[in-house]
């Protein structure tokens, strides 16, 4: 299996293997030890649709026997046209059809004295924390977005069916829970938020049940709809990690207009005043889109001194490109890629110099870490509470690491600090 894309794309990667795996399919590390290749694609940006080609590609020539599935799957003339020899082409989330593009190319022989499925599933995240899928496609029309398109309207798993699937991770020695969805605040929406064995279909109930579990519970992709403020008493009860991942995408009303967003940035920033009074701790982390078609000086400079006052913890940025069937590809005013790269420096460069002013900040601080790696030579990399694994930076611990091991829960003391990361000594032992 090559998993590409987004945690999403991962999860659904999981599913797909745990359903062969209880099949009696055995996984291989490397293309020559296999029968087929599955290749969950990306098909979000022109860059993630020609990554996925190459995958494809480079499959093929190592293995010769090719199942494309996930977001680019669904164009398949356009990957058959490039790669014409893949034996079937599914789209993203069928499932069925990708087992029955396996059942052909590899025949099951299923032997369930040997091949006996853990019970939590087949993961391909480490064993300490898990991504928790609660739904799946978005109602929202972003100019610039073609997930809707893909992967359609807002489709809700039942409450109970995430909390169970939650209490199997736990069970299974899952220390960490990172929700996502294409709209995690959204949840609920399309179920009209019934409740069902005991759990309602809302996102602060269903955050509030994940929060009995004991693990810790992280919030991606957070749509800023007005209810999330009730979310902010549970992350400063303990329940949920103090930690929202929300897209702003710009700052500027006309901007973000044009991207077919709220365009409400001044009551964003009292939003996010308010969270912090009730919240000190919480920690932000939001992704943004520079050079957007008709985007001015002006609007971009309104960008820079809303991150001024906004503070937020983590921040990504992208430069706006063209993504076949996106609506805003018809906008007029496209700006020109050194225009876009120019602005792209600027507000990295701002954001560089937030983080690593919050960052020296917790100089001399105690703080909670989860243990995601100890290297050859005792140096333990972590994460705080504000830090989810992949997009956010590190807490490193350099010396004293034997007595912990990967996936402890411990207190650090922070030492020093980066642009990014954190460094730390070690206070006390695993909890």
């Amino acid at each position: 299996m090559v998993s590409l894309g987004c945690p999403k794309a991962l999860v659904d990667s999981e599913r797909i293997l745990t359903r062969l795996r209880a099949e009696g399919y055995g996984i291989s590390p490397d293309y020559a030890g296999a029968d087929a290749v599955i290749v969950n694609t990306c098909g979000f940006l022109d860059s993630a649709k020609a990554e996925s080609l190459e995958a494809i590609g480079e499959a093929l020539k190592e293995n010769g026997r090719v199942i494309v599935t996930g977001c680019l799957g669904a164009e398949p003339d356009y990957i058959t046209g490039v790669h014409p020899r893949v034996l079937a082409v599914t789209g993203p989330h069928q499932y069925e059809q990708v087992l029955d593009a396996v059942h052909a190319a590899v025949p099951p022989a299923p032997d369930p004295f040997i091949d006996l499925l853990p019970a939590s599933g087949v993961r391909l995240t480490p064993r300490h924390y898990s991504y928790l899928k609660i739904s799946e496609g978005c109602n929202h029309k972003c100019r610039f977005c073609i997930i809707p398109d893909m992967r359609g309207r807002l489709q809700s798993r039942p409450a109970h069916a995430v909390i169970r699937e939650a209490e199997k991770l736990v069970e299974s020695g899952v220390k960490e829970l990172l929700v996502i969805s294409q709209d995690t605040s959204a949840y609920g929406v399309d179920l009209k938020h019934a409740e069902a064995k005991g759990h309602r279909a809302h996102i602060t109930d269903l955050a509030r049940d994940l929060g009995s579990l004991g693990a810790w519970v992280r919030l991606h992709y957070v749509y800023p709809y007005p209810h999330v403020r009730d979310l902010i008493p549970l992350m400063a009860e303990g329940l949920v990690l103090p930690y929202l991942d929300i897209p702003f995408q710009h700052a500027h009303p006309d901007t973000l207009r044009r991207m077919a967003r709220p365009a409400a940035a001044a009551r964003t920033l009292e939003e996010i005043a308010a969270w912090r009074r009730e919240c000190p701790e919480i920690a932000l982390r939001s992704t943004f889109i520079v050079g957007f078609p008709g985007e001015t000086e002006e609007e971009f400079q309104t960008l820079l001194d809303w991150l001024d006052e906004a503070q937020l913890d983590r921040v990504g940025c992208f430069k706006y490109e063209n993504v076949a069937g996106a609506r805003s590809n018809a906008l007029p005013d496209h700006l020109a890629e050194e225009v876009k790269q120019e602005r792209w420096e600027r507000f990295m460069e701002r954001a560089q110099a937030i983080s690593e002013a919050r960052l020296a900040a917790k100089v001399g601080q105690r703080l909670a870490v989860i243990v995601d790696e100890i290297d050859a030579d005792g140096v333990a990399s972590c994460r705080t509470m504000a830090d989810a694994p992949e997009i956010d930076g590190n807490l490193f611990i350099d010396e004293g690491t034997d007595a912990i091991s990967v996936g402890d829960i411990v207190t650090v003391e922070v030492d020093e600090a980066g642009e990014y990361d954190l460094w730390g000594v070690l206070c006390d032992g695993p909890r």
